[in-house]
């Protein structure tokens, strides 16, 4: 299929077809080249995307490689492997660094002001993955285009004070998800039923909260309460959080089915 029908199809609107069309050209560049080809860091929407795209390409999954610096990294980039790059060996071409921004516990940083602090520098969200902060620092997986800066500039953010360092990708401090199970019997696996249960509302403002378009499921946008969910999908609401269908049990003498949720905190 021509690129601009590969767009018209998988694009749902101009930012986006940007996105996805920076996309193609680094498979082009792999499969024309015969060399690695690696994106910007993909949020777990633009990911989504990006996989539709690679699936209605025809891209195979021995073509690409997802990876965000660590295992359970949310914001991922995609790397297209030439065919004498086999997939077990390349997370080591993937053009990342891992930075520390270390401060004093006191000035009690959260992610907001330390990513506030990037873009006020004029760092763009895609360079910069995931920030994992820390009582007192910071770690964070760059690309190598803005890590130079970074050491060399990145010296505050408010009113703290900054000691900007380079890691190993070995020592990043990973913080523990906070999250509550939830168990329950739902009378069906539909996202309404089940959202209804993890964010803890009635059926019924699930159902309309789906609706009005504050729903993802695994990333996309999902507007049908009747969805089907499968174990492992992940369901976003927008001011609501996340969740995640961990586990879908046995059914019940009443014909209700069990189910244990991850909600995130």
């Amino acid at each position: 299929m021509e690129k601009a029908k590969l767009l018209d199809r998988a694009a749902s609107g101009g930012e986006e077809r940007m996105l996805l069309a920076k996309v193609l050209d680094k498979l082009e560049q792999a499969q024309e080249r015969n060399i690695p080809a690696c994106t910007d860091f993909l949020s777990p929407q633009e990911a989504a995307s990006v996989r539709v795209l690679l699936r209605l390409a025809g891209a195979g999954q021995q073509e690409v490689l997802f990876f965000g610096g660590y295992e359970g990294a949310e914001r991922q980039a995609a790397l297209f492997l030439p065919d004498w790059l086999e997939t077990a060996d390349a997370v080591g071409q993937f053009p990342f660094r891992y930075l520390r921004a270390a401060f004093r516990p006191e000035y009690q940083l959260t992610h907001r002001d330390l990513l506030g602090s990037l873009m006020g520098m004029g760092i763009v969200r895609e360079k910069v993955g995931d920030l994992l902060v820390s009582e007192n620092g910071c770690d964070l997986i760059v690309l190598d285009s803005v890590a130079q800066f970074l050491l060399q500039s990145w010296t505050d953010a408010g009113r703290a004070r900054l000691a900007v360092s380079e890691i190993g990708p070995k020592d990043l401090r990973i913080p523990q998800a906070r999250c509550e199970e939830v168990r329950d019997t739902v009378q069906t696996l539909r996202l309404d039923a089940v959202a209804a249960t993890g964010f803890r509302l009635s059926r019924s403002k699930a159902a309309a909260l789906i609706e009005s378009g504050k729903v993802q499921v695994n990333w996309s946008d999902c507007l049908k309460p009747d969805r089907l969910l499968e174990q492992g999908d992940v369901v976003t609401a927008r001011g609501l959080g996340k969740m995640e269908l961990q586990e879908v049990g046995g059914v019940t003498r009443k014909g209700r089915t069990g189910i244990v949720i991850r909600r995130y905190l």
